[in-house]
């Protein structure tokens, strides 16, 4: 009978689980992506409702830290460091708290990202930074708690939390110009033959100046030893636009050799078409 009953409840067990009941939640998950700059930020938090309850004084306490959300900690994230209020927050994942008042509001960064809700036990030592924003009232009611990011500039952008009839914006500092420039002077203190490639490809496929994008490639062929079929199909190509179709073919010649002995069809196929073509133009 035991036997009989384990087995019934094998065969039912995958039923019972199909069967429960989905119902929408009550504070929906919303996960917000945003680049500034060459910084990547990620909020995720869950999105409560007014539904006809007055929110802050009341569902939300003045003076008191609320999870800025609803259900499992509101994290935001930053891939570079940024600076708020004069202040470095280092790059990393954080609990984003807040102490809405009725003037202004406190944002907190805090390091521990695990808790539901408010931590059991608040650690000053977990606040990586804090900073005091200004309350600003809407005329027009929002419902659902909503959190982005706003007035997007190179070097800067805005935090932006709105619910019911008050939202508060906070500016945030990101590192482009450093980051940019670290970028420039690895290229430029040593590009490498990918970089020449690269550049002289980015040229030609933007219609751009043929001369610096054949001298772009001819660095490129310098700087490899092996001088790959792809980086002679794109010199080929370079000098068929200058209407050097002579040199365009013996190059695509070079490239389409190279491209046999890999067994490269697709290059093989792209080299016999434009020597063909270019053969054409040359007579």
């Amino acid at each position: 009978m035991k036997k009989i009953f384990l087995i019934l409840t094998l065969i039912i067990a995958p039923f019972i689980a199909e069967a429960q009941v989905k119902v929408p939640l009550a504070s929906p998950k919303s996960t917000v992506f945003q680049t500034v700059g060459l910084t990547d930020i990620e909020i995720v938090y869950c999105r409560p409702a007014a539904r006809g309850r007055a929110v802050f004084g009341n569902l939300v306490p003045f003076g008191k830290v609320w999870r800025t959300g609803a259900n499992e900690n509101t994290t935001i994230s930053f891939s570079d460091d940024v600076t708020i209020d004069g202040k470095v927050l280092p790059k990393g994942k954080y609990a984003l708290y807040t102490i809405p008042k009725i003037e202004s509001w406190e944002v907190i960064f805090y390091s521990t990202t695990n808790n539901w809700g408010t931590p059991e036990v608040w650690n000053e030592a977990n606040v990586v930074l804090r900073t005091t924003v200004k309350e600003e009232a809407l005329v027009k009611p929002v419902e659902s708690l909503t959190i982005g990011i706003s007035s997007l500039d190179a070097n800067f952008a805005y935090l932006d939390i709105a619910w019911e009839n008050s939202s508060v914006s906070m500016k945030f500092e990101v590192p482009t110009q450093k980051n940019t420039m670290e970028s420039i002077e690895k290229v430029l203190a040593g590009p490498t033959s990918a970089d020449y490639f690269t550049a002289a490809q980015y040229v030609f496929q933007s219609n751009g100046d043929n001369a610096k994008a054949l001298n772009y490639i001819d660095k490129a062929m310098d700087m490899s030893t092996e001088k790959p079929y792809w980086y002679t199909r794109l010199k080929s190509q370079i000098q068929a636009r200058s209407s050097d179709y002579k040199n365009a073919i013996e190059t695509a010649k070079i490239s389409l050799a190279a491209a046999e002995a890999a067994k490269n069809q697709d290059y093989v196929k792209m080299n016999k078409e434009s020597i063909a073509e270019w053969s054409k133009k040359e007579q």
